[in-house]
């Protein structure tokens, strides 16, 4: 006989959270495995004595955890997948009936946070993949990607343009990233003028003409970091790779032990920065993480992006082979 389901909602239920979620469930591993209880002393200087008490900071870094887990950028969407997650409830500590932090709330602590407190989880993360017996520390292989800014092109704001040499000078003393020189301009100018005769007629650039209202034909905007700059987000740059749109982006470095592909160092720059540049800075990072779990890297690989003289030097002075 044909079996049909029919659901009446109980008024009462008689169950445990526990009881719901499997004994080898992924989150109840990291649980066993991941101990955060350090973080309270860690984050004490950030908390006054007195006042409504603040999000406990070990649910707060376990829910950043599940977001990079499942690949989730957004706060809201973030809270609503461990709302309905019966594992992550448990995982987090919240039972059926307990309402979970707000968004915002997660939003203000991150940027409460500082940068050292969120390297001293990653290198507590590391330590337990060295025990396990996952990284080697011999040679690391560093490379850099782009991390797409949460902001958009079409908010950029032209850079103001300085008309006298006094004004050049007074930029020069305040070292500002949003003005350029009126000679600088020119230079920019004649950039764009010259890729737009080039490109002319190839693929992608052979489309319809349009005119404006006077008659006037609506030329492409061409954006530059020269001449200008995000006002919402100014660390972002305007970046571009083969076969894509420019966008916003910020340029992601990281370390990547090759025995077992564990992350060994991690560092974020501006998407304008030269790869050679911030090789020191990664480098700096992921050879004191592995110090404090007592390792010696030999060997770097790298693309011909870090290919400088200082970056050699940088190797050589400390015993690399690059």
């Amino acid at each position: 006989m044909q079996g049909k389901k029919k659901f009446t909602p109980k008024i009462f239920y008689q169950l445990s959270l526990d009881a719901l979620v499997p004994e080898d469930n992924f989150y109840r591993k990291i649980q066993s495995e991941l101990g955060l209880d350090f973080l309270y002393k860690a984050t004490r200087n950030y908390y006054g004595k007195e006042g409504q008490a603040s999000i406990d900071p070990v649910v707060f870094f376990k829910i950043l955890l599940v977001g990079y887990l499942n690949n989730i950028n957004s706060d809201r969407a973030l809270l609503r997948y461990c709302s309905n997650s019966l594992d992550v409830r448990l995982f987090l500590g919240y039972d059926l009936d307990e309402e979970l932090p707000w968004h915002s709330t997660l939003s203000r602590t991150r940027q409460l946070f500082g940068e050292e407190l969120f390297l001293e989880l990653f290198r507590k993360v590391l330590s337990l993949c060295v025990e396990k017996g996952m990284v080697r520390g011999k040679r690391q292989a560093v490379d850099s990607a782009f991390i797409k800014a949460n902001a958009s092109m079409d908010s950029l704001v032209e850079k103001e343009v300085l008309e006298d040499a006094s004004a050049f000078v007074d930029e020069l003393e305040e070292n500002s990233e949003y003005k350029v020189t009126t000679e600088r301009k020119k230079l920019v100018d004649r950039h764009h003028a010259w890729k737009e005769k080039e490109c002319k007629g190839m693929p992608g650039n052979t489309k319809k003409v349009r005119y404006d209202e006077d008659g006037e034909e609506i030329r492409p905007k061409y954006l530059s970091n020269h001449t200008h700059y995000s006002p919402t987000d100014p660390d972002a740059k305007i970046s571009v790779k083969p076969g894509k749109a420019r966008q916003l982006n910020y340029s992601g470095q990281l370390a990547v032990d090759d025995a077992h592909h564990v992350i060994t160092g991690a560092c974020a720059s501006t998407s304008g920065s030269k790869d050679s540049v911030i090789f020191p800075e990664i480098m700096n990072q992921t050879l004191e993480n592995l110090s404090l779990n007592q390792m010696q890297t030999e060997e770097v690989l790298a693309d011909a992006g870090y290919s400088s003289g200082e970056s050699l030097k940088y190797c050589k002075e400390r015993g690399i082979n690059a």
